[in-house]
């Protein structure tokens, strides 16, 4: 059964990393630092509304995906990694109950770019691409670990 938990915990986390790495290149492109073939560079530093719906279909994922996960490790005695997992789950909730009612979402392209907002959320995806590479590597231990039982 742990192998299964850890199984499904390292599969989850492949592709938390991918949306993070995802929210990375898109808030790039949002810059204006990079550009991607075949999109006109203006659309994405003005941050139109292509760039918003990209991000935007994406938090839910990646807020359910976390949690499933954390409440896996809750569900299955794992404290230490359900309590490693809380303040970032609970972060993911709190950021996306949290929107103001006029704000089409977690990724309002109008306060990004009149408050400046980018730069932080392009730090808060680093700190969790880092946070998931860190998950990555420990939920594969403990999978492979499992075996040795």
């Amino acid at each position: 059964m742990e192998a299964v938990v850890f199984l499904f915990s390292l599969l989850d986390c492949c592709a938390l990393i991918f949306l993070s790495v995802y929210f990375v290149s898109l808030a790039e492109a949002g810059c204006g630092r990079r550009s991607f073939p075949g999109l006109p560079p203006g659309q994405w530093a003005e941050g139109g509304p292509g760039w918003r719906w990209q991000v935007c279909a994406w938090v839910i994922p990646e807020l359910v995906g976390h949690t499933i996960v954390t409440v896996l490790m809750l569900v299955s005695l794992h404290w230490f990694i359900f309590l490693l997992n809380l303040p970032v789950a609970t972060w993911n909730v709190y950021r996306f109950i949290m929107v103001p009612s006029g704000n089409m979402g977690v990724f309002d392209p109008t306060e990004i770019h009149n408050r400046g907002q980018l730069k932080s959320h392009m730090k808060e995806a680093m700190i969790k691409l880092g946070f998931y590479l860190l998950c990555f590597f420990m939920y594969l231990y403990r999978y492979d670990s499992s075996f040795d039982k």
